[in-house]
């Protein structure tokens, strides 16, 4: 599973870029994690647009219901006038005191409990103090006050009846009316949540999307590089070959010299044209549509021909019934490992005579085999070997097959693929 990485993350854009000021502060802080560019002072969020709104309105909200129950106070006769002042100081106070409610949250809630016991004036502010305690809090803060503050509510009418409704009928109400707003609160802080985390998801596949296409370059390049080296060993193995007999033996026949010149000639040939084919895939991204076909099983005949041409002894023993009809990819994939393991031949075992052998039918896999019996004399170690076998090996495994190799009983190398085939 794969990790967003701060380097990863620093290269994905912000959210919502031109219209931070319709969100909340605390959503804002969250979405710039990391970044200080929207603390205030003390290190917490700077106020939004939104947030003055929002909070100049929750003030008024709490003053027009503080105004309305000193109406009702002012109203009934059994309270003494100093009660009602002082009930107005604390619901002043109270709504004052709701402009620290996005700093000091739990602060506030629990402040405004024996506030809101002894003044009806501050009941408005109280109900807006435990909305943003649900809002910005997780639930066991809520399910404390909020609990305390349902069970003060019976309390409250007990020493303080409303003169309008009766008291089990104002204590189901309020108690409604409360828990109306500590459920709006869960709900604002669930759906801000559900925000975040859409906001991690879609950063988080961002940069996964990133490492796929980075993991598929990588890839792409080593399938360019084992093309590469299947296709160019085996030309430049030819040129090497007769090249070194034009030098060893400057007195041969003029016809094999002809011969030998002319396959040179034909293998730069060719070597050149696969070159240019795969810089044109690295250039634009693509395979060009308009080069040669890739090699399949049909083409088998070809490269053993190609090989008799440069003086090889080699045998194909071909049991395949129809070659047309193996799958591309297969045929290519036996085809690669057949040049593969002429070119080996040709390098660790001169001279010797090679047998290749394919045979199989559709259901039952195709089978190849190259085999060569151990040469006469001591033949010096060619550099970087078996790094074209390592990339067969990988290349039978993707296609689903799998390619053994190694030393027979007589001394010679054998080289042996399965290849599933329908």
């Amino acid at each position: 599973m794969s990790t967003v990485s701060d380097h990863d993350t620093a290269r994905i854009p912000p959210v919502f870029p031109h219209r931070r000021w319709l969100l909340p502060s605390a959503v804002v802080a969250e979405l710039d994690a990391g970044a200080d560019g929207g603390a205030g002072p003390g290190g917490r969020p700077r106020r939004t647009a939104r947030d003055w709104v929002v909070d100049f309105s929750c003030f008024a909200l709490a003053v027009v219901a503080g105004l309305l129950a000193a109406d009702s106070l002012a109203r009934e006769p059994r309270v003494p006038h100093a009660l009602a002042v002082a009930d107005q100081a604390l619901g002043g106070l109270a709504c004052l005191a709701l402009w620290l409610r996005r700093s000091r949250p739990v602060q506030l809630a629990v402040a405004l409990l024996p506030v809101g016991l002894v003044s009806t004036t501050a009941g408005g502010a109280s109900l807006i103090a435990l909305f943003t305690l649900a809002v910005h809090r997780p639930f066991r803060y809520v399910a404390w006050i909020g609990g305390c503050s349902l069970a003060l509510i019976p309390v409250f009418f007990w020493l303080r009846p409303d003169p309008d409704l009766p008291y089990l009928g104002a204590v189901l109400f309020t108690e409604l009316f409360t828990l109306s707003a500590i459920g709006w609160g869960m709900f604002v802080r669930s759906k801000r949540q559900l925000m975040l985390s859409l906001r991690d998801r879609a950063r988080r596949a961002e940069t996964e999307a990133l490492l796929r296409a980075e993991r598929a370059q990588r890839l792409a390049r080593e399938a360019i590089a084992r093309e590469m080296h299947d296709v160019l060993a085996h030309r430049l193995t030819l040129l090497s070959v007769h090249a070194g007999a034009l030098e060893f033996r400057p007195d041969a026949p003029r016809e094999e010299i002809e011969r030998a010149a002319g396959v040179i000639r034909e293998s730069a040939h060719e070597a050149l044209q696969d070159l240019r084919e795969i810089i044109g895939v690295l250039r634009a991204g693509e395979g060009d549509e308009a080069g040669r076909p890739q090699p399949t099983l049909g083409a088998l005949d070809a490269l053993v021909a190609e090989s008799r041409e440069a003086g090889m002894k080699v045998t194909l023993d071909s049991r395949v019934a129809d070659a047309a009809a193996v799958p591309a990819s297969v045929g290519r994939t036996a085809y690669r490992i057949a040049q593969e393991a002429l070119t080996n031949a040709r390098k660790h075992a001169p001279g010797t005579e090679v047998t290749v052998t394919v045979s199989g039918a559709s259901g039952s896999g195709l089978d190849i085999a190259v085999r060569n019996p151990a040469p006469e004399g001591e033949v010096p170690p060619v550099p970087g070997s078996g790094q074209g076998l390592i990339g067969l090996t990988e290349r039978a495994h993707l296609a689903g097959g799998r390619l053994d190799h190694g030393p027979t009983a007589d001394g010679g190398y054998e080289v042996r693929g399965r290849l599933p085939w329908g």
